[in-house]
């Protein structure tokens, strides 16, 4: 087996770097992103919210035109 190289300390400074960098980025990323999301989900539940209530009306109509004794 070939014996371990020693990793030039320049190169290990520029993974690093890059390494911390990379973590930066991805935190101010999810800063930005995250409140976008959260008015997505809200905007997505008000709208369930009211399709759902369409949908029991309509429901509710269905019944009542089919329980009517003018039938």
């Amino acid at each position: 087996m070939v014996p371990p190289v020693q990793v030039s300390p320049l190169i290990k400074l520029c993974r690093y770097s890059a390494l911390v960098l990379g973590m930066a980025y991805g935190a101010k990323r999810y800063s930005y992103l995250k409140p976008r999301a959260e008015e997505e989900r809200r905007v997505a539940a008000e709208e369930k919210k009211r399709l759902d209530e369409l949908k029991r009306i309509e429901r509710e109509l269905a019944e009542a035109q089919d329980d009517s004794i003018l039938k």
